[in-house]
């Protein structure tokens, strides 16, 4: 019996990319004669011809299926949506618009088949992406590391081929917050990278800005590390110490020159020092509340509209019936 390989699409307005993506993965499919296919495209709240281009391909060929979303909920649920309905013995996470190359994918299933649990694509060169935007991610990685004493994978993105107790072990994870290149990392077992060089989108523009890469960037480090909120405390002692030294400053040259320091000036830089610092912890602190505040709703992570042709009732969200068997 040959092993079965899921590849999971999150898709989102991809109807250029999409035509392009079908042939490369027949092409794929077809060098590939010892495997089973199962090609699960997601579409999250499409609102172009995606949906109806995914269609096609289903009636074409039965390897290809699709979920598809009641509305737009984001990457990360997609994924999470993703591995709840692949049957395969490893699961592949790739883009719709061939910047994560289909090319790749023969190797990652090697390094499988070799006993890595985890075979992740890491980016040599990022051809298309200009200096800020290469410069904040190297930084934003840099940074997650220095918060955690797990190993972050750097310049790595979603596509990557992981096995099927990987699948199970990410399921049992059921935040509604999700940063999956941070779980992928926190759930461990044996790794392997592979490097390969990212290319431009094949057709289309991209869906990220800066103001969502900066969300998903807050997303990452809140969902996986508590370090922000010990900088209250890395924060306070310095603080501390700097009043006292000033403070001490003040009374010495009241004594030694015998002059009256201007009190409203000290008192103002004061107040506007010390509010900043408030202000920027309080942020911090309340982005945790948010996340408990949305994580005691115990809302289901999605609603699926259709399913391969069929309406779903949404009766078994597996992870929404994961979290009640563990609250009980």
């Amino acid at each position: 019996m040959n092993k079965k390989i899921s590849i999971i699409i999150p898709t989102y307005n991809e109807q250029e990319s999409l035509p392009f993506l079908h042939e490369k993965l027949n092409e794929i499919m077809g060098q590939m004669p010892k495997y089973d296919f199962e090609i699960l495209f997601v579409n999250d709240g499409s609102k172009d011809k995606s949906l109806e281009i995914i269609k096609k391909f289903r009636e074409e060929d039965g390897r290809y299926n699709y979920i598809d979303f009641s509305r737009n909920f984001g990457q990360e649920i997609a994924m999470a949506a993703g591995l709840d309905y692949v049957t395969g013995d490893c699961a592949i996470f790739m883009d719709a618009d061939l910047q994560d190359p289909p090319e790749l994918i023969p190797e990652l299933v090697k390094h499988w088949e070799e006993g890595y649990d985890d075979v992740y694509a890491r980016r040599r060169k990022r051809t298309g992406e200009g200096f800020v935007k290469k410069f904040t991610s190297k930084m934003y990685y840099k940074v997650l590391q220095k918060m955690t004493n797990v190993e972050i994978q750097k310049d790595t993105g979603n596509y990557r081929l992981i096995d099927r107790r990987c699948i199970n072990a990410l399921k049992e994870m059921t935040e509604s917050e999700r940063c999956l290149k941070s779980m992928f990392s926190w759930i461990g077992y044996n790794k392997k990278e592979v490097l390969f060089d990212r290319p431009p989108r094949v057709a289309g523009k991209t869906k990220w800005n800066y103001i969502k890469l900066m969300d998903l960037a807050i997303n990452g480090i809140t969902s996986f590390t508590t370090s922000p909120l010990r900088l209250a405390i890395w924060v306070a002692i310095p603080t501390f110490m700097m009043l006292i030294i000033y403070a001490g400053y003040v009374i010495a040259k009241c004594f030694v020159t015998h002059t009256m320091v201007q009190a409203f000036q000290a008192i103002i830089l004061l107040i506007l020092f010390f509010s900043g610092i408030q202000i920027l912890l309080f942020g911090i602190v309340g982005e945790y509340l948010g996340r408990i505040f949305k994580e005691t709703k115990n809302r289901p992570l999605y609603f699926v509209n259709e399913h391969n042709g069929k309406k779903e009732m949404n009766e078994k969200n597996k992870f929404t019936l994961l979290r009640k068997v563990k609250k009980i």
